[in-house]
């Protein structure tokens, strides 16, 4: 069995003089020190033991320790190390039997202190090194948001986001250096926000409030047509809804968006939780333009675009949970590609408008079967004084689950 060589240990503002007997020892045991800096520098000054400090990208000191493993190394952390921490990034890598962690409370535990929140009642992100538009999809009246930041500059970023979607009047409280002798609040709104002298390690909780009048975008399937930037090429809404809830996203999973249009069924899958991921395929240069677009301003900068034309473009993708085919379903081999990559127990869920489309479905239903709904929507439309139906055009649906 073998023995645990890397331990991690949290540490706070206040240094070492906070640490437990446990992490003190571990890190008096180790022949090696990995920090950052400001971790560093609260060893005491005549500490000769070795020291790595974390380079820039920070996979290089990754491979540096795995390159070590055995000898006795210790990573000095901040706060709780498994939470957006570099013990989620060494986990990865290194089996857990040969790690020793030891947490202190995060800064979303301080910050609650704090502010007086539950941490079990409130939303919680990092925007250190990811995008900010992340904080798009986590809006909505009466959230209450902790947000790690990137540095300083990041309060001010997060005002501007609120500011923007209709949130000025949000309540904003910057937490600077928490659990130290340092430590500072500062407070606000996002409309007034004007703070430009703020430390650069500091986290940021959000009262939402929303302007009068403000639409709020649900995490649910089925956002508002005008939610999105199209040039016409979308599942509408009501379409949308039923689609995604064929599509039957959990955590975690990966959906692949074939003929993706302006993106909306790939970026509502990723609305449903922040685990969910997408690849969006479009062959169209100004509907590339369109996804990334409404990915970004709909809360899921992450979503994977791919330019290209389905099956080629499917090559070397990740193993889908589930494919959506919203275009193309009468390209050659496409059916083949997609029902190989799926993985047992996937869906795969596919809309046509056309008979030669129906045609097409109906060939797939004979090999390996699968349920056909017909959508019909109609909406009410002023005709002149009064109120009548118009019809969109039916969309067949053909949903196939992969046995295993």
């Amino acid at each position: 069995m073998t023995e645990k060589w890397l331990s991690i240990v949290g540490i706070g503002e206040d240094g070492l003089q906070g640490l437990s007997p446990i992490a003190l020892c571990l890190v008096a045991q180790a022949k090696v020190i990995v920090g950052g800096d400001r971790h560093l520098a609260m060893l005491p000054l005549d500490d000769q033991r070795e020291k790595l400090v974390w380079t820039s990208p920070i996979g290089t000191s990754v491979e540096q320790i795995i390159k070590r493993r055995g000898e006795s190394i210790c990573v000095l952390a901040s706060g709780d190390p498994m939470c957006y921490g570099i013990g989620v990034t060494l986990g990865r890598r290194i089996p857990t039997s040969e790690i020793t962690i030891i947490p202190a409370p995060s800064a979303f535990s301080l910050a609650c202190a704090r502010v007086g929140w539950s941490l079990t009642e409130v939303e919680t992100l990092s925007l250190n090194g990811r995008p900010s538009s992340l904080l798009q999809s986590y809006i909505y009246p009466g959230a209450k948001l902790l947000i790690l930041s990137e540095g300083k500059d990041t309060p001010a970023i997060v005002s501007e986001i609120l500011t923007n979607r209709g949130y000025g009047k949000s309540k904003i409280t910057v937490l600077e250096r928490m659990g130290g002798i340092h430590e500072r609040i500062i407070k606000g709104t996002a409309v007034s926000w004007s703070e430009t002298e703020v430390a650069a390690l500091n986290a940021i909780a959000v009262d939402c409030i929303a302007d009068a009048g403000v639409i709020t975008l649900p995490r649910l399937p089925g956002l508002a047509d005008n939610a999105y930037h199209h040039d016409g090429q979308l599942t509408k809404r009501e379409v949308r809804a039923i689609t995604l809830a064929a599509l039957a996203p959990t955590p975690g999973e990966l959906l692949w968006d074939v003929g993706a249009g302006c993106g909306s069924i790939s970026i509502e899958w990723m609305r449903t939780h922040p685990r969910c991921r997408a690849v969006a395929i479009e062959q169209n240069s100004s509907r590339l333009l369109y996804i990334a677009d409404n990915a970004a301003t709909l809360g899921t900068p992450n979503l994977q675009i791919i330019a290209g034309k389905a099956p080629d473009a499917l090559k070397d993708l990740p193993t889908p949970d589930a494919i959506f085919i919203g275009g193309g379903v009468t390209a050659t081999g496409l059916f083949d590609a997609c029902w190989e990559a799926l993985r047992p127990g996937g869906r795969l869920v596919a809309n046509v408008v056309t008979v030669e489309g129906e045609q097409t479905l109906f060939q797939w239903h004979e090999r390996v079967g699968g349920d056909f709904t017909r959508i019909a929507i109609q909406r009410a439309e002023p005709i002149g004084k009064f109120l009548g139906w118009r019809g969109m055009a039916p969309v067949t649906q053909w949903i196939g689950v992969k046995s295993n």
